[in-house]
């Protein structure tokens, strides 16, 4: 049982962590994605419908890329060009995302969806790793979206920290008019910024219906968006304490399965709520002592 809780927990964590670091490039630029939800679950449904439709898993996750972008485009149009309050926009944006993929879901597949199934990413074991005790399956024999989404960490750490477009990203969001006033361009890093976060939150959701569940329900990113929020300021905007973030927030998804599974006699609604709970206390303990950005969440209009 412990072998099969540590996969669940690594599988658990892969959609939230990419979400996540997507969301630390956009926060990192001064923006605070409350939409990030709402792309993700309309990167499912977009996932699932193309690789229904087609029978191709690249055709879905391409699918899911360009519609979770293009919901990320309409976030970026009302927060960083109209200067709309953040919050709000990314609010309506989740409410948007969660209508508009239940009508088309309904609209397309009926209002029960009987027999809505895909076909799932297969697992990729790494030779002899795979057989190592306990850690084997669940380090070394995941889905290709799982080792993208732990592989992508060092990538993420090196464009921010070493790279010259990590740095302006950075001043946009800790001086916005100090960078204007170089010539850096707050709105296009920020436009680029939401536009890589989009493509990754699209990823994750798509992660959920050909990587996990292989199907789509109405809601069923079940707010994990907002899991994904936690996990930044929980890993204090860092790269690697993100990803241990993920992992520990995929503990707690993974955990609500396994006690399920035992006869507890405690009502398994309890355990459903696991990760709400965790998410509630992370922002209650850890909210104010993070190192945010300066001018996170703050409507920039250029003079």
């Amino acid at each position: 049982m412990l072998e099969a809780f540590l996969s669940s927990t690594i599988s658990m964590a892969a959609p939230l962590l990419l979400a996540a670091l997507g969301e630390l490039l956009v926060e990192e630029s001064g923006v605070i994605n409350i939409g990030i939800e709402g792309v993700m679950l309309t990167g499912a449904f977009a996932a699932m419908a193309a690789a229904y439709a087609t029978g191709s898993i690249a055709a879905g996750l391409g699918c899911a890329i360009i519609a979770a972008a293009a919901m990320s485009a309409l976030l970026a149009f009302l927060a960083v060009n109209l200067a709309v309050n953040q919050v709000v926009a990314g609010t309506a944006l989740d409410v948007f995302a969660l209508g508009v993929t239940g009508v088309f879901y309904r609209r397309i597949f009926g209002v029960t969806g009987q027999a809505l199934t895909v076909r799932t990413l297969p697992r990729v074991g790494l030779g002899p790793l795979q057989h190592i005790a306990l850690i084997g399956p669940a380090l070394f024999d995941q889905n290709a979206l799982v080792y993208l989404s732990f592989g992508v960490v060092p990538l993420i750490w090196f464009v921010l920290y070493r790279t010259r477009w990590g740095l302006t990203l950075r001043a946009a969001g800790e001086r916005p008019e100090a960078a204007d006033a170089l010539g850096l361009g707050v709105y296009a890093l920020r436009w680029q910024a939401l536009m890589i976060a989009g493509a990754m939150t699209g990823i994750s959701g798509a992660y959920l219906t050909l990587g996990y569940a292989n199907t789509f329900v109405e809601g069923m990113s079940a707010g994990r968006g907002f899991i994904a929020l936690a996990i930044v300021i929980l890993g204090e905007w860092r790269p690697g304490r993100i990803a241990v973030a993920a992992v520990l927030f995929g503990a707690a998804l993974a955990l609500q399965f396994v006690l399920q599974a035992v006869n507890t006699g405690i009502p398994y609604q309890l355990f459903l709520a696991l990760p709400y709970v965790l998410t509630l206390v992370v922002l209650t303990v850890v909210g104010g002592q993070g190192r945010a950005p300066s001018s996170l969440g703050e409507p920039y209009l250029r003079p």
